[in-house]
């Protein structure tokens, strides 16, 4: 599947690396070198992808997702060198589809890029809303409260959400939550979804790490169960 492709990447050399191998996969693709360009690239060229390094001048990544977010729904795949658990965290939670932390080959990079653009967003087949224990969630508007709070969640919270909630006490593998947000099965990427789940634990549960909704079924994956009253 071929796209317009936006690279946001400060470092020349590194960017014109990926610029080539997208455009070797057939990519239409653009490539600024600071924020404030792929913030004003984005709007006017309106990518299908976003490939965002989070250490830019101007506006740093993070800011730049955080924009576009509010305004679209252009998949963004984050580079990163600052690989902590927090800082990946914040990436997702800033509405990132997926991440990718240098130094990386473009190999893998070219991997990323396809599953991300292979699928769009899952999205619930079923309307009306499901009710688990203190958590609702609606799949027609896309709303999440807990004991009648409204929740924020980014599009790939929902999408694990609205499964999960959809066979409540189901017990869901890291591959098949994947499969609902990207349509991914890499391995390799698979800890994308132990992120959201740790965003999703600091979201909906009284005390994340003690978790009774979103609970861990080791060795297998995660399950969404009726927890406590």
């Amino acid at each position: 599947m071929c796209a317009k492709v936006l690279v946001a990447e400060d470092d020349p050399r590194q960017a014109e690396v990926v610029r080539r191998y997208l455009a070797a996969a057939g990519h239409e693709t653009l490539v600024v070198h600071d924020g404030r360009a792929a913030l004003d690239e984005a709007r006017r060229w309106q990518p299908g992808l976003l490939v965002l390094d989070v250490m830019m001048p101007g506006l740093d990544g993070l800011r730049v997702c955080r924009t576009l977010r509010e305004e679209s729904d252009v998949l963004v795949l984050m580079l990163t060198a600052r690989a902590t658990e927090d800082d990946l965290l914040l990436g997702l939670e800033l509405g990132a589809d997926d991440y990718l932390t240098k130094p990386y080959s473009p190999r893998e990079l070219m991997a990323r890029v396809r599953t991300l653009l292979r699928r769009a967003p899952a999205r619930p087949e079923e309307s009306g809303s499901r009710r688990i224990g203190r958590l609702t969630v609606d799949l027609t508007r896309h709303h999440v409260t807990v004991d009648g709070e409204p929740v924020e969640c980014t599009r790939g919270e929902f999408a694990i959400l609205a499964a999960m909630a959809d066979q409540p006490e189901r017990v869901f593998t890291r591959a098949q939550l994947l499969h609902h947000t990207r349509g991914i099965d890499r391995s390799s990427t698979e800890r994308t979804i132990d992120m959201h789940v740790l965003n999703l634990r600091r979201k909906i549960e009284a005390d994340p790490q003690q978790p009774t909704q979103l609970v861990t079924v080791y060795g297998v994956g995660y399950k969404l169960a009726s927890g406590t009253p």
